[in-house]
Parts: structure tokens; C-alpha cells; sequence
């Protein structure tokens, strides 16, 4: 009788046991809360982005926490469709979409930068920016020709910004010249190796196809 009496006595504290701890994994589930990517750009150039991302998730935990507690409305499972739960079940959706929208601008940084960008051409780049609109490379030709008298030959030892804006023009294209606006014969030889390698008459003297191909 006393064996029956302490197995009962076990059977209803284990039940009790597991009742308290079914309550408990109702408002305590298992991964509820959203986390925090570990994937992401801490060093953002726009730290606002950073702190914005942390602020949604956490607003977004605290929304889906207080429906789980006052209104016992597990937003991740809900299990009923009434217009109530509808309604914040949406709200939390909206609340998802703004964390996940940062952490792709803060996911994509990260990856730029494993790949070895700096925050300045990761700007330019997700916004956009890397190069010069057409209206803009277009006036920048144009200043450029202003500059150029097709008549007079540039003599070796002349400086100006003109021939800097060409050494410029010289360097992108791949030639390891100084930048110090004087024509010297580094800067002719140069234009003479450009002119051979675009199939334009190759005197190392710039004529006006020679700086249409320089602009190019």
C-alpha cells in the first residue's frame, strides 16, 4: 500500500512537472527571440544604419514578446485566424521586413569587405556611384579640348594643367608616369606607346585623335 501510495505521489508530481514546464515553453518557445545576424558590417559607413538595425530587432523581439504575454498570441505560430491575430501577426511581419532590410545593406557590406573594399567604394558602389554620370564625363571632355590648341605643339619641358589633366588621362589608362604638369620626355614616351597600341600615327606628339582616344 505504501509502494502505491509513493508511485502515485510520483505520478502526479512528474504531471505537475511537466504541466508547469509545457506552461513555461508557451511563453518561453524555443528560439523565439529574433537574432542578431553574425554576418554583418559593424564598421558600416553610416552608422546610423548599425544602430537602426540593432533598435528594429530589438523592437521587434519586445512586440512579439508583449502578444505572447498579454494577448498569448505566439506570432511565429499562431493558431487561430481571427481578425485580432491577423492584425498582429501583420504587424509583425512589418516589423521582420525593417530588421531584414538592414541586415541585407549590413550583410552585403561585410561581403564587400571580405573581399577587400574599403567604406568608401562600398558607398560608392551601393549607392551607385561609380562612375561619372554621361552629362558629367562629357562636360569634363569638353573643358578638356578647351584647353587644347591642336596648332602649337607642346614642347618638351612646357607645364600647365593641361599636360597634368593628360598625365591624369595617361595614368588611368595604365602608364606609370609622375603627375607634376611638365612634359618631359616619360610623358611623351607615353603618348607615343598610347598611340601605338591604339593604331593612331605614333610621333609621342598630341593631336587631336590622340586626345579623342585619351577621353575615350
Amino acid at each position: 500500500m505504501k509502494k502505491l501510495l509513493i508511485v502515485l505521489i510520483t505520478v502526479i508530481v512528474l504531471i505537475f512537472a511537466y504541466n508547469q514546464y509545457k506552461e513555461y515553453q508557451r511563453f518561453h518557445p524555443d528560439n523565439f527571440n529574433y537574432k542578431s545576424s553574425e554576418n554583418i558590417d559593424l564598421e558600416y559607413f553610416n552608422q546610423d544604419v548599425v544602430y537602426n538595425y540593432f533598435e528594429a530587432v530589438q523592437a521587434l523581439n519586445g512586440f512579439a514578446a508583449m502578444q505572447l504575454n498579454v494577448n498569448e498570441i505566439n506570432v511565429k505560430s499562431p493558431e487561430d485566424d481571427d481578425e485580432s491575430t491577423t492584425f498582429v501577426v501583420n504587424e509583425y511581419r512589418k516589423k521582420l521586413a525593417k530588421v531584414k532590410y538592414y541586415e541585407a545593406k549590413l550583410e552585403a557590406s561585410k561581403q564587400l569587405k571580405d573581399e577587400g573594399l574599403t567604406n568608401a567604394q562600398i558607398k560608392a558602389k551601393l549607392e551607385g556611384n561609380t562612375a561619372p554620370k554621361n552629362s558629367e564625363v562629357a562636360e569634363f571632355n569638353a573643358k578638356i579640348k578647351s584647353m587644347f590648341n591642336p596648332s602649337s605643339k607642346i614642347r618638351l619641358g612646357e607645364k600647365s594643367a593641361f599636360i597634368y589633366e593628360i598625365q591624369k588621362l595617361l595614368v588611368k589608362k595604365g602608364y606609370d608616369i609622375p603627375l607634376d604638369g611638365v612634359y618631359k620626355n616619360i610623358t611623351q614616351d607615353a603618348i607615343y606607346k598610347f598611340e601605338e597600341k591604339n593604331k593612331l600615327f605614333p610621333d609621342g606628339n598630341l593631336d587631336v585623335l590622340t586626345l579623342d582616344a585619351l577621353l575615350d
